[in-house]
């Protein structure tokens, strides 16, 4: 297996090189496509992370990972499935990329928090003649007062 490369993004700007070492994968046989039960490989892959005993992470980058990510550790490892392929070599590759998705995602920092703004003159002004125009099309629709 090879080195996980992420890309330099938000959160990483240098990048991020995970070391294979670093990770667990597990094989089982997958319940979806593969043919019969006699002709079934074990197609299935778990990649598994300790996120804690990662070694290629910054303290920092552990502390935002598993904060972000806390939902989704068992512990703090972190499990990817792929079974969608009926190709080991796919399922492998597809986990790979789950992975690399997921870390990216947890490294990347929060929003930038919302300013509040007021409505403009204009737009409450709109607003208004909207409502008076709505209200006046509803008083049309009345019963005729009788005298």
């Amino acid at each position: 297996m090879k080195d996980l490369t992420l890309a330099p993004g938000p959160g990483i700007p240098g990048g991020v090189v995970i070391a294979a070492a670093d990770f667990t994968e597990q094989f089982a046989k997958s319940s979806g496509p593969g043919g019969q039960g006699v002709n079934t490989t074990d197609s299935k892959v778990q990649l598994s992370i300790d996120i804690a005993e990662c070694a290629s992470l910054s303290d920092a980058q552990r502390r935002r990972i598993l904060r972000n990510l806390e939902h989704r550790l068992h512990g703090n490892v972190l499990t990817v499935t792929a079974s969608t392929q009926r190709s080991q070599v796919r399922n492998r590759a597809e986990a790979r990329e789950r992975m690399a998705a997921l870390l990216r995602e947890a490294l990347a920092p929060p929003p930038p928090t919302r300013r509040k703004t007021k409505p403009t003159r204009g737009s409450v002004r709109r607003r208004r003649e909207a409502k008076k125009r709505h209200s006046e099309l509803k008083s049309t629709r009345k019963r005729p007062q009788i005298p």
